[in-house]
């Protein structure tokens, strides 16, 4: 968190409608922090988005003429979105563009996000800074009351700094499960 994925995700899709391509944008049902009917970056750019609740349904409503599919937040969807990512590139030709986590709070792969890294023409991986020491940060530390998570805690929770800061390698905790 706090790399600028989301900000990336934006300025691909303001270059593709430049560009004067048809782009629909799609983000998870479950991510209403900044609003249902777009994607915001912590920096507060944003851009119009579809709120979808599975990942069938980006598939459905990625017809009608669009050339680019940029999706949010792709951790937060189910293992179809791989499916349905092969498709709108194999079937439809589409450009599709996504942003999302790699790992979880506990540094653990997330989602469907192993998988489409292993298929993507292209992976750009952005850092943190880590609130602890400065140097970039590759993990998202999840804070319950100030302290680090414990590690049978859910995994999905959304939030932003009140939840989350983000941490280096060295810096990253996570607490035994508590059952």
């Amino acid at each position: 968190m706090f790399c600028g994925k989301t900000e990336e995700l934006i300025r691909r899709v303001r270059r593709a409608i430049i560009a004067r391509q048809t782009v629909k944008v799609f983000k998870p049902q479950l991510d209403d922090r900044y609003g249902i009917q777009n994607i915001t970056s912590h920096t507060g750019q944003s851009v119009a988005a579809i709120p979808v609740a599975s990942s069938e349904d980006i598939l459905a409503l990625a017809d009608g003429g669009a050339t680019v599919v940029a999706i949010d937040e792709a951790q937060f969807f189910d293992v179809g979105l791989i499916e349905v990512v092969r498709r709108l590139v194999d079937e439809r030709s589409l450009r599709v563009i996504l942003a999302g986590l790699d790992t979880d709070f506990r540094g653990e792969p997330f989602g469907p996000m192993p998988q489409l890294l292993s298929i993507a023409e292209e992976v750009i991986k952005l850092h943190a800074i880590c609130v602890v020491c400065g140097e970039e940060a590759s993990r998202t530390q999840r804070l319950v009351d100030g302290k680090p998570a414990a590690y049978d805690d859910p995994t999905i929770l959304v939030g932003a700094q009140e939840s989350y800061e983000a941490r280096c390698r060295q810096h990253h905790e996570v607490r035994p499960a508590l059952s």
